[in-house]
């Protein structure tokens, strides 16, 4: 699968750990920065992911910063996103199954790196249920 993966500073040692868990997984990691720990604006970073996301169907895309609400928010302005910010397996999960979600959201000041790998291993395994959640996740792009 190929992942797209960004974050901010306060996001970036838990995204490296992540690339790293991803790749040994044998997904395709396409890496958006941040590069480094030094202070940056985190938009730039979840707008590359979630336009790389929307380019490329069947990709996904994992955006981290320190609450992880900056990137969801972000994430979501681009047209065919769902994000969802996630600190638990069963809600990356439910994301999934019930709202068709392509970016994951991580709050990295708020979980731990082996709590992460748990959330990303859920997300990417489950699948959209479609059916009674169809009308709902239709009714996201309309504004």
């Amino acid at each position: 699968m190929k992942i797209h993966l960004g974050s901010d500073h306060a996001g970036f040692g838990l995204k490296e750990e992540l690339k790293r868990y991803l790749n040994e997984a044998g997904h395709q990691v396409v890496d958006h920065g941040t590069h480094g720990s030094e202070s940056v604006d985190y938009p730039e970073f979840a707008h590359a992911v979630a336009r790389a996301v929307a380019e490329n169907d069947g990709s996904v895309g994992m955006v981290v910063c320190g609450s992880g609400n900056g990137v969801n928010i972000t994430a979501n302005k681009q047209p065919g996103i769902r994000s969802a910010l996630a600190w638990l397996p069963e809600i990356a999960s439910l994301a999934k199954q019930h709202n068709n979600a392509n970016v994951l959201a991580l709050p990295a000041r708020f979980i731990t790196r082996p709590e992460a790998q748990l959330i990303v291993q859920a997300f990417l395994d489950a699948n959209y249920e479609g059916g009674r959640h169809e009308r709902r996740v239709s009714a996201i792009e309309q504004c």
